[in-house]
């Protein structure tokens, strides 16, 4: 069924991916499948980089690494199953381009209540949503 499972995660909230990484887990282990962890770091503007430490952004890129790393390991699949990956832009741009590069037949992407924000300006769920160029689930 699918056999490629991007699950977009938010380490701010990762939380919010464990039932997404649980569906996913379940149509992988249905269907011989493998997922792929991403989670994509925003942009630091230019204007800042001055008042931030010389390695601030090789730092943010390994803590991050780490932390999805961990999120990875504890996926109940064969190893070779499961990846994990950094990226860096805009989220629904980035988890988008993803998905084409990586073959991904599924996203399966974890949302919550959109807050008012959200309604003025969309969310990343529903961005993905309409971007997309496989099935994606969103999961409550």
């Amino acid at each position: 069924m699918y056999k490629s499972i991007l699950v977009p995660v938010d380490l701010a909230e990762a939380d919010l991916a464990t039932p997404a990484i649980t569906a996913a887990v379940s149509f992988a282990q249905a269907s011989g499948g493998a997922v792929r962890l991403v989670y994509v770091r925003s942009l630091v503007p230019i204007t800042y980089m001055e008042f931030v430490p010389a390695d601030f952004d090789a730092e943010q890129q390994d803590d991050a690494e780490a932390r999805l790393a961990a999120i990875a390991a504890s996926v109940p699949l064969p190893e070779e199953r499961v990846s994990a990956k950094v990226l860096i832009g805009s989220v629904h741009g980035e988890v988008l381009a993803e998905a084409d590069a990586s073959g991904a037949d599924l996203i399966v992407i974890g949302s919550h209540e959109p807050g008012m924000l959200a309604y003025v300006i969309g969310s990343n769920a529903s961005a993905i949503v309409r971007r997309a160029k496989c099935s994606v689930l969103v999961v409550r």
